[in-house]
């Protein structure tokens, strides 16, 4: 079974919107703006893409990376491996074709079927909504989380609210770093 591993920016109070400058967002740039840049405390991205065998994301976080994420030096690994983008509404006909090979799948049953296959993990990025329906049906495997200190109030969370059984989390990496960052790698506990 592939494991399957979200890796998000979050802020203290849950929120996962907007950390790159996406517009829309009143907050949107939250992770560059007064918080100082540490190298070290980013090096899990690095260690994310050598590690990953493929890569997951929702609709709009493909539509917001996949003009800009090909090109980019800093996410070249990445071009090599199989993506997947869960969504109803895109078709083949919506893919970039400067991104190697790029996968619809329409629904969770498709995500854990994927999950069944050989392979390496796959590496889910942006992506709130499809997050929380991952989570809400037991899907995902390790979270990779950057927590920056800061509370943002309002915006997309990482976790939903839906009321449901206690999921145990095991930490099994964590680094805090000088500019108040934490590195947390939580497994799922099943």
């Amino acid at each position: 079974m592939r494991k399957l591993i979200v890796s998000a920016f979050v802020s203290l109070d849950g929120v996962v919107e907007a950390p790159g400058g996406e517009p829309g967002y009143r907050n949107s740039g939250w992770t560059f703006k007064d918080i100082e840049f540490l190298p070290e405390a980013f090096e899990i991205k690095g260690r994310e893409q050598k590690e990953a065998a493929a890569m997951m994301m929702g609709r709009v976080s493909y539509q917001a990376f996949s003009p800009v994420w090909p090109d980019m030096a800093d996410f070249a690994d990445y071009k090599a491996i199989p993506k997947y983008v869960v969504s109803a509404t895109l078709t083949d006909d919506d893919l970039v074709t400067n991104w190697g090979e790029t996968t619809l799948l329409r629904s969770l049953d498709d995500v854990a079927a994927l999950k069944e296959t050989e392979g390496g993990p796959i590496i889910v990025h942006g992506s709130a909504s499809l997050n929380r329906a991952l989570s809400d049906a037991g899907l995902i495997d390790r979270y990779h989380l950057l927590v920056f200190p800061l509370l943002l109030g309002a915006g997309k969370r990482l976790f939903s609210a839906t009321d449901k059984d206690t999921q145990k989390l095991k930490l099994v990496e964590h680094e805090a770093y000088a500019n108040g960052l934490q590195k947390n790698v939580l497994d799922v506990v099943r």
